[in-house]
Parts: C-alpha cells; structure tokens; sequence
C-alpha cells in the first residue's frame, strides 16, 4: 500500500506541460469582440468637433446679419430724415448771417453818443476864433458845419488845428477818421465855411 500512494502522489505533483500543436489562427480576420469599438470614439470626436463649428459659425452668420439689418435701418433713418436735416442746416446758416447783422446794427447802435452830450463837449473845447453853424449825425459818422474867423489862410490854419485837437481828444474816441470835406469862403462875411466830418468807429461783430 505504501509504495503505490507514494508513486501516485509523485505522478500528482509532476508539472504539466501543455501538448505542443501549431496555431493556424488569423488574427486580422478574427471579428472583433470589443463592447465598444475604437472608431466610435474616433466618428464621435469628429462628429461632436464639425457640430461645435457649424454652431459657431452660425452664431457669427447670425449676429452679422443682425448688425445688417441694423445698418440698413439706421441708413432708412438717415435718408428719411436728411431732407428736414439739410433745410434746419439752411435755416441756422440763414440765422446765423441774419444774427451777425443785428449784432452789427446794435454795437453801432450803442457806440453813438447821445447827441446833447456831444454838442456841450465840442461846445466846451470850441476856440475862439470858430463858431458852430451846424451838426449832422448820420449813420456813417458826424458831419460838423463851422464859421472860421479870419484871412483864407488864417482860418484854414484855425480849422486844422481844431480838427487835430478833436482828432486828440479822448471822449471822441467813437470816431476813428477826422477830415475837413469843404471849405470856403463867404463872400457876405468874409468868413470861412469849414465842413468837417468825423467817421463812425463801428465794432465789427463776432462770428458765431
């Protein structure tokens, strides 16, 4: 008894050794058994990839479409309203020449003098030897009329003089040219008829 257990126990504890055959298997025709196969991944990947940019791509479609349709009715807008534009335009420009006049019309409006004021002051500064015959306040400037005593070239030289002391004189500052238009002489008195005019200083008014 002892002797055959020991040699089956021997037999049992022999290693196994697979029989040897060849392998006649062709992998590359073998189907493939995979749950889930590589290519989908891959097919899903591109699939996902054109979706996002076709997405893409249609929101920016979108949006510039958007902003032409904007354009396109800012420009109705602009063609609608530029006819009652250029007329306001017209219309300011007129007002603007029209303002530039009446701003002229009253600067030369308040550099007159008032009138009572100027004949008391010339009558203060008038010399001896010439008397006032009139005094004529026109738009463009004063025109003063006098009666010069003495010979021809006496009196000229009296109103040259008078006329240089207007022309110095300060409070006659509205005026900016002193001339002597006429003189001659009064066959009657024997007088010189001096006519002297002072030209109106007009402020030139501002542009707008």
């Amino acid at each position: 008894m002892l002797p055959f257990l020991k040699k089956k126990s021997e037999a049992a504890a022999a290693p196994l050794v697979p029989a040897w055959h060849p392998n006649f298997r062709n992998y590359e025709k073998l189907p493939d058994i995979k749950v889930v196969r590589t290519a989908f991944f891959v097919n899903g990947a591109a699939v996902s990839g054109a979706l996002a940019l076709l997405i893409y791509f249609g929101m920016q479609e979108w949006q510039i479409h958007g902003l032409k349709v904007q354009v396109a009715e800012a420009q109705r807008q602009i063609d609608q309203n530029k006819p009652g534009s250029d007329k306001s335009v017209a219309l300011f420009k007129k007002f603007q020449s029209e303002e530039a006049r009446i701003i002229e019309v009253d600067n030369f409006v308040k550099s007159k003098q008032v009138v009572s004021d100027l004949i008391l002051h010339l009558g203060q500064t008038l010399p001896a030897n010439i008397a006032f015959d009139g005094l004529d306040l026109r738009d463009t400037g004063l025109v003063l009329r006098l009666t010069v005593r003495g010979t021809s070239d006496a009196a000229l030289g009296y109103a040259t003089g008078y006329l240089e002391q207007l022309r110095a004189d300060k409070k006659l500052s509205v005026f900016e040219e002193f001339s002597i238009t006429t003189s001659t002489r009064n066959p009657t008195s024997g007088r010189l008829a001096v006519e002297l005019f002072f030209k109106l200083r007009v402020a030139s008014a501002k542009k707008p």
